[in-house]
């Protein structure tokens, strides 16, 4: 009778120890759970945010204001417009057979 008590004693241990860290190992996973979800609350607001800085930065008069000041550009005006006249294919070819016979 009393090797019965002791095993049973002992199984009751084990169980109660493996009960604690069960215990100890599930609260551990809610804590990184929770860190985990603030962390992604966190990356959502920033990525609002920077969506929306991203418009505000894209707006016409800000990317012509960065165009003129940064990029030294202009806007066309027909005083400085060059305009191309198109040549059709037998102009192009009278043209390189002229100019092939001195």
């Amino acid at each position: 009778m009393g090797r019965l008590n002791f095993v049973l004693l002992l199984a009751v241990l084990v169980s109660a120890l493996y009960l604690v860290q069960t215990q100890y190992e599930s609260r551990r996973l809610y804590v990184e759970l929770e860190k985990a979800a603030a962390q992604s609350r966190k990356i959502e607001t920033e990525s609002e945010r920077l969506q929306v800085e991203k418009r505000s930065e894209a707006t016409p008069l800000k990317i012509e204001k960065l165009a003129r000041d940064r990029l030294q550009m202009r806007t066309t005006t027909p005083a400085i417009t060059e305009y191309v006249k198109y040549k059709s294919a037998a102009d192009v070819a009278s043209a390189a057979g002229q100019k092939a016979q001195p």
